[in-house]
């Protein structure tokens, strides 16, 4: 038998001019968790979705447990003892727990029969795995987290005994984040071969047994991870050495540009999702909002940019009144210097079967700058488009690909250049770099760093503590759709937690 649970032979792949892989050699042996990094359009997607039969190579071989397999399609892969859990679930939201598991593996023409067998594997897999969930709740009534484990489990029902799991963390909150690797930890301890797609290369030293760097198609190294460092990952992934801190100045603040009173809103079926929240922003400053998700910082965005009406309260925006109750439009507050990065740029930000540089002028597309008479000006667009992607590095640069073609920090660059390029006059930002490489990380901290430094109110909203203080001039905690508390950047990351777990400064929780 092979020590090998997976090798990789010249594996090539291109799509039109884009060579996305470039005669890759990969080994990853039984029984570890092997780390894959890379920047974003490395080619680390596609690589693993040859291996998981979505793609098929143009050149090139695949072993699994030393023999050469044809992987043509996602059946052949699951037939190879393959399961992969993608960045962006694939489950039916309206199904529960189990008919989603057994979807698409009945395995019995009687239904009630093959539900019965089904639900008595599930309760094993949770047992062996400590996977528990609920196999009769809803999917689209579950949190992130826990679908997570449903696809890990859908891909276990099946009989994986190699899980891929492509950027597993960027939709966790740091505690699912921490359980995600207790489990695969046990995925470990129990024969399984684990490969882990992600940019967060402190993730990589803390969860890995070997790690392979992947940059623009190729294979560049790899190392066992108890031997190289964050620094040298870095470098290795970008090709240069890379800041893995924030230099700034110290903030000089000017006048307020946002301001926020007693804002409460309430989500569709009545919830109260922000409750009475009141703060300022100035001019020449950056505050970032900390918070477990949920706890009401999306409605927060989402209200300030007229996409969601509030029950009560008021924003002024640059000394004027925006109608957060009535009729807030967004297009009305772009033109009032308004730019918004949305938290979920597929559902928000982006219209993935637009090219680029449609992408490039969505929401900005009545500028006359962009017309020529009645219709569109596509050079102009184009020309626009072609400055952007020089300037923020998007690849392929090409702004008549199709975005859903990018990368996801890829297409998050997309957004960013077409917001900040606006010169708007404040800046309200949700996660800026969720599924972004440790390079693009840099270059997106620097641009953001700038736009304070040139005078812009930046509101920041990330699930990455290090990423709050490291921008932040001054840090709202939030907690159950309140302001549990304001802190400095110097405030100890426990400090920060207890708030954010909801214990207000006087030690008690809150109610």
């Amino acid at each position: 038998m092979s020590e090998l649970a997976i090798e990789l032979k010249g594996i090539d792949k291109s799509f039109g001019v884009v060579h996305a892989n470039r005669t890759i050699d990969l080994k990853v042996r039984k029984g570890t968790i092997h780390g894959i990094v890379g920047e974003n359009g490395a080619g680390k997607s596609t690589l693993m979705s040859i291996l998981y039969g979505f793609y098929q190579a143009d050149r090139g071989d695949i072993l699994i447990d030393g023999r050469k397999r044809d992987i043509r399609d996602p059946n052949a892969a699951i037939a190879a003892g393959i399961g992969m859990v993608h960045q962006h679930f694939m489950l039916v939201e309206n199904f529960t727990v189990l008919e989603n598991i057994m979807l698409g593996a009945e395995e019995s023409q009687f239904l009630n029969a093959g539900i019965a067998k089904a639900r008595a594997e599930l309760r094993r897999l949770e047992r062996d795995y400590a996977l528990e969930v609920d196999p009769d709740a809803v999917i689209g009534e579950l949190p992130v987290g826990l679908q997570q484990r449903v696809e890990i489990l859908k891909a276990l029902y099946r009989g994986a005994d190699i899980l891929i799991l492509d950027e597993p963390t960027g939709v966790l909150t740091p505690a699912e984040a921490d359980h995600l690797f207790r489990i695969l930890e046990q995925l470990k301890t129990e024969g399984k071969t684990v490969v882990f797609i992600t940019h967060k290369l402190r993730e990589i030293m803390a969860i890995t047994d070997e790690v392979s760097v992947m940059r623009r198609g190729k294979m560049v190294a790899t190392r066992r991870t108890a031997e190289t460092s964050v620094e040298e990952l870095a470098e290795l992934m970008v090709g240069r050495r890379v800041l893995l801190r924030v230099d700034k100045k110290d903030a000089t603040p000017g006048d307020t540009k946002l301001s926020v009173r007693d804002l409460t809103v309430r989500d569709s079926r009545g919830v109260t999702m922000v409750d009475g929240v009141s703060f300022d922003i100035r001019a020449g400053e950056i505050v970032g909002i900390a918070g477990v998700a949920g706890n009401g910082q999306s409605e927060l965005l989402e209200t300030i940019a007229g996409m969601r009406r509030a029950a009560s309260g008021t924003v002024t925006l640059s000394g004027r009144t925006i109608d957060v109750c009535g009729a807030a439009d967004p297009s009305e507050l772009r033109r009032r210097g308004l730019a918004h990065v949305p938290e979920d740029r597929h559902h928000a930000g982006l219209v993935l079967q637009f090219t680029e540089s449609e992408n490039a002028i969505l929401g900005y597309h009545g500028d006359p700058k962009y017309r020529s008479g009645l219709l569109l000006d596509t050079q102009a667009i184009r020309a626009e488009a072609e400055a952007k992607i020089a300037a923020y590095d998007i690849r392929p640069p090409d702004p008549r690909l199709k975005t859903a073609n990018f990368s996801g920090g890829n297409q998050q660059k997309i957004v960013l250049a077409r917001e900040m390029e606006r010169d708007p006059q404040v800046l309200i930002i949700g996660q800026p770099t969720r599924g972004v490489d440790v390079g693009a990380i840099e270059f997106i901290h620097r641009r953001i760093i700038e736009m304070r430094d040139q005078g812009k109110a930046v509101l920041l909203v990330s699930v990455e503590l290090d990423e709050i203080r490291a921008l932040s001039d001054r840090i709202l905690v939030m907690f159950a759709g309140r302001i549990a508390g304001e802190r400095t950047p110097a405030a100890s990351e426990g400090e920060i937690g207890l708030l954010m777990a909801g214990v207000e400064d006087g030690g008690e929780a809150a109610q």
